[in-house]
């Protein structure tokens, strides 16, 4: 699900990438983000080659490693850009309760604006279930973040307490499996899926299993 960052994982500067000191290098680290960003959406990590990113901004796989010390930095920090975005686009404090699950509805929406993202998400998340994929640990911490958020947020917006907890979790797993399984289906039938719309539909089902005194279905 392409939704803000809740990995948490902190790296230290001498392993992070080079910090560009004139405008026209940080220019150029931006450009080889967005250029690496286009060829993992399109190829997956495993098959986009740093010969090709380099071609692509105009420089040598050289001059790609004087800013990202190697490919999987390269894709770290292409993840972290991704990120960078859907938190501002958030704002300066995570929504909950209801509040959340709307969020996750226009999250939704907003996708359906921006194809390369979306696309970037999917395969690689896909491809991280694979031995010793360097975005392994990143989508494994994100899962386990959204998970504690969607649930946190059904248990608030439905009054709920311990004794539900299993089904809470299981709903929260329900929700991110659908925003994912609908991502995909777009992507390769855009005029056939309303991401935003199915979210909806599926969040107001749980929450009305979970609670139906508070969520009367109607």
């Amino acid at each position: 699900m392409s939704d803000q960052s809740v990995s948490g994982a902190g790296r230290g500067a001498r392993s992070g990438p080079r910090v560009p000191r004139s405008a026209e290098a940080q220019r150029r680290q931006q450009d080889i983000l967005r250029i690496a960003m286009d060829t993992f959406a399109a190829r997956g990590y495993n098959n986009a080659s740093l010969a090709e990113i380099a071609d692509r901004v105009g420089l040598t796989q050289a001059g790609v490693l004087h800013y990202f010390r190697s490919k999987s930095l390269l894709l770290t920090s292409v993840l972290e850009l991704r990120d960078e975005t859907d938190i501002e686009q958030l704002g300066a404090q995570r929504p909950t309760g209801l509040r959340f699950l709307r969020h996750l509805v226009d999250t939704a929406y907003r996708n359906a604006e921006r194809e390369g993202i979306v696309k970037l998400y999917a395969v690689l998340s896909a491809e991280s279930v694979t031995d010793d994929h360097p975005a392994q640990g990143y989508f494994r911490d994100r899962y386990a973040g959204l998970r504690a958020f969607v649930s946190e947020a059904m248990t608030e917006a439905c009054g709920l307490g311990e004794a539900d907890e299993a089904r809470v979790r299981h709903a929260a797993n329900a929700v991110i499996a659908v925003m994912d399984g609908l991502q995909t289906q777009w992507l390769l039938a855009p005029d056939a899926v309303d991401m935003a719309a199915s979210t909806e539909l599926v969040i107001e089902s749980l929450l009305a299993a979970l609670a139906p005194d508070r969520f009367p279905v109607t």
